[in-house]
């Protein structure tokens, strides 16, 4: 199996550990607000916007996964291509998660949510 080196594991361990948390605050969310509010004109946009937050969290979560399954298949070191990939989307997870959060955010201010 081809290794990644430790930093780069911890990277991604505290990547995906914060995807997980935002489909779980996306959720919370969408569960409050169906909850306070309901199904209606007003909410929908939200409603709608954090479905797509956590659409987005999860489809990341799965790539993120999917790099590291091809990763740990390669033998007997990782194509360099395969894991300049892996670092693309690195970084591109790592500058898109504060702006899912922060969406999230928004909405729960918006909305007095908890």
């Amino acid at each position: 199996m081809a290794r990644i080196a430790p930093e780069i594991q911890a990277i991604i361990w505290e990547l995906t550990q914060r995807l997980l948390e935002i489909v779980d605050e996306a959720k919370a969310a969408e569960y409050n607000l169906l909850e306070r509010f309901g199904e209606t004109d007003r909410t929908i946009v939200a409603l709608d916007r954090l479905t797509e937050i956590t659409a987005q969290a999860t489809a990341r979560f799965s790539q993120l996964s999917t790099l590291l399954i091809r990763v740990a298949e390669s033998q007997p070191v990782a194509n360099r291509d395969l894991l300049r990939l892996l670092d693309e989307r690195i970084d591109n997870i790592a500058n898109r998660i504060p702006a899912l959060a922060r969406s999230i955010e928004e909405i729960k201010i918006d909305w007095n949510l908890p």
